[in-house]
């Protein structure tokens, strides 16, 4: 009996994450629709040239709203690399790119509110600029691309990866659309399908965490300095989406860790993993890499510590609405976004359903 109360409770808190989380992303995948059919792809080799500081914001920028995750925004990073963006430029983009994103940004407003909401896509603005101009420690940028050097990428002939939309930058070609249905076949089929496994993870972990961990249980190991250093462990070698992240984060939240040891979790794990750091060593160069983990291990540890301290002092307060969905919508949008987002998710069911989106 004890087992089975334990399961139902189980599926309960997955059912209520899934919930808080599926109306916010499917906005959030609209926007990144639009985003994705309004910036040509050339414009970004246009904006991101040069060196120093010009670079290195316009860089974070532009990553910050794009849709691609830390496997996705190699492909994109190394394109501009190899037509002229700079290393200390490359790094912004690397950085801001899967740190934040429209659809992220939504969901971490549905689950953890408005001041995770806005202090999140501002720490990873941050901490793509700082990096990016200790990066220019490394010295002289010797290695400057070469034009007519091709990027290799997932979506080309031959290629071990799967060619996603998010993987390849927006290189899948399509078939001509109108601008409308290019908007929703990207959000509804592209950018999901990329999204979709690691999202189900990312909810089913926080689900986990909302069952069997009590409330407070990890607050006195969950704040701090050396709880945020175990963030950075943590996050570095792992594979994990901006989305993804956010429904962990929520309910590390709710099981008593900080707020700032959380932001440390949600800036690093999306913007490092060990295959994407071997590409970039590659690319860059082993100071310049020493000096990306560095930089982005620092400052996010600081912007933690300093959230944490704002939180302390009163002057914000975060809270968790993991399982609370009908406090943000009525329950009955929340189901209708929640059955689209699953009919949307399952392959099979939207090309019957919604033909139009391929």
């Amino acid at each position: 009996m004890g087992y089975n109360q334990s399961m139902l409770e189980l599926l309960k808190n997955i059912w209520a994450v899934y919930l808080d989380t599926a109306f916010w992303l499917l906005l959030g995948l609209l926007a990144a629709g639009l985003v994705k059919a309004l910036i040509p792809a050339d414009a970004m080799q246009r904006w991101l040239g040069g060196r120093g500081i010009g670079a290195i914001g316009r860089a974070a920028l532009f990553g910050a709203p794009l849709p691609l995750c830390s496997c996705g925004v190699l492909p994109a990073a190394l394109s501009l690399r190899r037509n002229g963006a700079s290393r200390e430029a490359t790094v912004s983009f690397l950085i801001s790119t899967p740190e934040t994103s429209i659809d992220s940004v939504s969901v971490t407003y549905a689950l953890m509110g408005p001041v995770m909401a806005v202090y999140r896509p501002i720490a990873a603005l941050v901490s793509a600029v700082l990096t990016g101009l200790l990066t220019l420690l490394a010295g002289k940028d010797d290695k400057l691309p070469s034009q007519a050097e091709p990027v290799a990428s997932c979506c080309e002939e031959g290629a071990t990866e799967p060619a996603t939309s998010s993987c390849c930058g927006g290189e899948v070609a399509t078939k001509p659309r109108g601008r409308i249905m290019e908007v929703l076949h990207y959000a509804g089929a592209e950018l999901l399908d990329d999204i979709s496994h690691w999202l189900f993870v990312g909810i089913l972990v926080a689900g986990i965490i909302a069952t069997v961990i009590p409330d407070g249980w990890l607050a006195q190991w969950g704040q701090g300095l050396g709880a945020m250093l175990i963030m950075v462990l943590v996050g570095v070698p792992m594979y994990i989406c901006a989305v993804a992240s956010t429904p962990i984060a929520a309910g590390l939240i709710l099981s008593g860790v900080s707020p700032g040891t959380v932001l440390v979790f949600m800036l690093v794990g999306p913007a490092t993993n060990i295959a994407g750091l071997m590409l970039i060593r590659k690319e860059l160069g082993n100071w310049a890499t020493a000096l990306y983990l560095t930089g982005l291990s620092v400052i996010s540890i600081l912007m933690g510590l300093l959230l944490d301290a704002l939180i302390a002092q009163g002057h914000f307060s975060v809270t968790v609405a993991l399982g609370a969905g009908a406090h943000l919508l009525p329950y009955g949008l929340s189901l209708a976004g929640g059955i689209l987002l699953l009919l949307l998710a399952v392959p099979m069911v939207r090309r019957r359903l919604f033909p139009f989106l391929g």
